[in-house]
């Protein structure tokens, strides 16, 4: 019987007729299938006679199942690719299919802002040496940003070599600038930075800018300045208000955190007034030591940084509510918050355009 049932299954004519022989031989109610249930009721003699014929069977199907398939499908795509044409002289759907991530766009807002102050845009690596990333931000080898917990480290590609980190900042890039341009300088390093940390506001990798200043003479009040300005401009707003709180950061003196005012507006959080505060930036005077490790002297030479979340920034001022949507590649999330490759960012038209 099976052999008969094999050669049925090597002349199947195509798919469909394929499947109904495999549902008639293995299927639930299928011939083979009742094959194998009646094991369980014959002696034991008689199953061990029975069962390696029975199993020879299942096979022998199973595998003639599996050649067939593979000869028919072989023959459709052979035939499809003999038959089927592209007609590249049809029009095309015009219409853009893609968008601009949130983070892309308010990256370029941010350049098109800080470009207009006169700061240049400054990369660095993202793996970087322990020096850059810690020791010259005054950050000693017992800082507790250095805690396994805290960093990504990365192990050493020679034996004895001390190991490198995921950066967990672009302060490093300031820390080349400084070394590579000296001074006077003014620019902005964004980039992709590295923590272990994950919720609804932190993600392992995520997006920061930071702001650095080297010149003579710079003080606080140029601080804030161009932090009222940045979130002015930022946010489009006349009405956006900050205020600095002290704070403590190794490698500034004296630091602030920076809170920007906010208000409720048709039961949605926005950015303006000064109802309630939330922190948005970190700041402060660059530490002495930071400037004299880059090889300038701190008697003559001041300035300020400054770091943000672009991520956050993005949240802000785009009403969205959980920052793991941002990497979770989600069309439907892409499409509601992206923007069109056309609303390129001028402080003339508006950067959020």
């Amino acid at each position: 019987m099976s052999e008969d049932l094999i050669t049925q299954i090597l002349a199947a004519p195509d798919l469909p007729a394929l499947e109904q022989l495999r549902v008639a031989a293995l299927g639930k109610q299928g011939s083979i299938t009742a094959m194998l249930k009646s094991l369980g009721s014959m002696d034991s003699e008689t199953r061990a006679a029975e069962a390696p014929k029975v199993h020879a069977r299942r096979e022998a199907v199973s595998n003639a199942l599996a050649e067939r398939k593979q000869a028919l499908e072989g023959a459709e795509m052979e035939r499809r690719l003999a038959t089927e044409r592209v007609d590249l002289t049809l029009p095309v759907d015009d219409r853009p299919q893609g968008s601009v991530h949130p983070v892309s766009q308010v990256m370029d807002e941010l350049a098109e802002i800080f470009a207009d102050l006169g700061f240049a845009v400054a990369e660095g690596p993202e793996i970087e040496d322990q020096w850059h990333n810690f020791t010259a931000l005054n950050m000693p080898e017992t800082h507790p940003a250095r805690a396994m917990h805290d960093t990504f480290y990365v192990n050493p590609r020679v034996e004895g070599e001390e190991p490198r980190v995921l950066r967990t900042h672009t302060s490093p890039v300031q820390i080349r600038a400084m070394q590579a341009l000296g001074a006077p300088l003014r620019i902005i390093a964004p980039g992709r930075v590295y923590r272990s940390d994950s919720d609804a506001t932190h993600t392992p990798m995520f997006h920061q800018i930071e702001g650095l200043v080297i010149d003579r003479a710079i003080t606080l009040g140029h601080l804030k300045w161009t932090l009222e300005t940045f979130l002015k401009a930022f946010f489009e707003r006349d009405d956006v208000h900050i205020r600095m709180r002290p704070s403590y950061f190794p490698f500034t003196e004296p630091s602030a955190e920076v809170d920007v005012g906010w208000s409720i507006d048709k039961g949605r959080r926005v950015v303006g007034g000064s109802e309630c505060w939330m922190e948005v930036l970190g700041s402060g005077m660059v530490h002495p030591r930071v400037i004299a490790a880059c090889g300038l002297d701190p008697d003559e030479w001041q300035g300020f940084a400054f770091g943000t979340g672009v991520d956050r920034l993005a949240m802000l001022k785009y009403g969205m509510d959980d920052l793991r949507a941002f990497f979770d590649g989600d069309l439907r999330w892409l499409k509601h918050y992206g923007f069109s490759f056309l609303d390129v960012p001028t402080l003339s038209a508006g950067v959020g355009a």
